[in-house]
């Protein structure tokens, strides 16, 4: 089904105690506006509203789902409500807070804290637009802290399933942070199959592409790699089935060795392995290799386009991540649908 134009609520709006200002993001399955609370802080109130779904003229409030779309629609707003709620246990400082959820307009609302700072994305096309490629210091330091917070992340049980550039927000102290968790999208996808995919084509693991495939930590871990990726080579990753047609990732690391190591380029060649079981097998494995200490920096490498955020907090000396029994959000969200809890 085609996507349809949505449009935003109106600024000013008084919704729930929040005062919302303006949109500052829209996608095919939500809407995220710029809002105050009641005592003046700042916060993104992200509103489900899947366009493929829902329709909402301009001057309304209430979406228009057709019927034959509506059961599938709130099996998603329940499971956005859930991933609100799973998330707004997790407090990190490389993770987006969920301060409140809420039901209104016959949909449901996520308010997050808001942070000044661009996302990763937006750093990557800066860094392309002065010929500089990001440092190898950056990559390292921006990744480890993302480790971090998707550590907690799986330790709670729950997948990113959406990880990417544009998703890893740097504040203005350069600390990173996730936003944007896609595992209710993905639970979407499971429901409607005449729905047009809602994965990232180039950050996405080859098992996002196959319906019923297993899902967990491995698939986050492919995306971490690819995101790495972009950093280095300033541009978005092929997708799976470009690189089932003609693999360009050998290449792209061999030209890629005139600025940075030998074991930066083998950890970020691990994590895009097409088959889960050759990626590193938990996060903490990255997380260790990024903070490992080089050697000698290689020749030719550049200095840093831009200040370099500040070192995480380091991890613990053990921990213990397997697959057993690990599915993730995924499953949990789809057994609302089947009445399993």
């Amino acid at each position: 089904m085609a996507a349809q134009n949505n449009a935003p609520l109106p600024d000013g709006l008084d919704i729930a105690g929040y005062r919302i200002v303006k949109k500052i993001a829209s996608g095919g399955f939500s809407i995220v506006y710029l809002a105050y609370d009641g005592d003046g802080n700042a916060v993104a109130i992200k509103e489900y509203l899947p366009s493929a779904l829902a329709l909402r003229q301009p001057g309304e409030f209430v979406p228009v789902v057709a019927k034959p779309h509506l059961a599938v629609f709130r099996i998603g707003l329940k499971c956005f409500f859930e991933e609100g709620r799973a998330l707004a246990r997790i407090v990190h400082p490389n993770v987006v807070r969920v301060l409140n959820f809420f039901r209104a307009h016959e949909t449901v609302y996520m308010v997050m804290a808001y942070e000044s700072g661009h996302s990763l994305q937006e750093h990557i096309a800066r860094a392309v637009g002065k010929g500089t490629p990001l440092s190898e210091q950056f990559v390292r330091q921006v990744f480890h802290g993302i480790c971090a917070g998707l550590r907690e992340v799986h330790a709670n049980k729950l997948l990113h399933l959406d990880l990417k550039p544009a998703n890893i927000y740097l504040r203005t102290d350069g600390s990173p942070l996730l936003l944007d968790f896609g595992a209710a999208r993905q639970t979407i996808q499971i429901d409607a199959p005449m729905l047009a995919p809602m994965y990232t084509p180039g950050f996405a693991a080859p098992e996002l592409y196959t319906r019923g495939a297993s899902l967990g930590p491995w698939t986050d871990i492919y995306s971490l790699g690819a995101s790495m990726l972009a950093c280095m080579n300033g541009s978005t990753p092929q997708a799976i089935d470009a690189r089932r047609a003609g693999d360009k990732l050998p290449e792209q690391l061999e030209r890629l060795q005139r600025y940075y190591s030998p074991e930066l380029i083998e950890l970020v060649q691990s994590c895009l392995s097409l088959n889960p079981l050759a990626r590193p097998q938990s996060v903490f494995a990255i997380q260790k290799a990024l903070q490992a200490k080089l050697a000698k920096r290689p020749s030719g490498t550049p200095s840093s386009t831009t200040s370099s955020p500040p070192s995480p907090t380091s991890p613990p000396a053990q921990e213990v991540e397997t697959r057993g029994g690990w599915r993730g959000l995924v499953d949990r969200l789809g057994a609302l649908r089947r009445g399993q809890e």
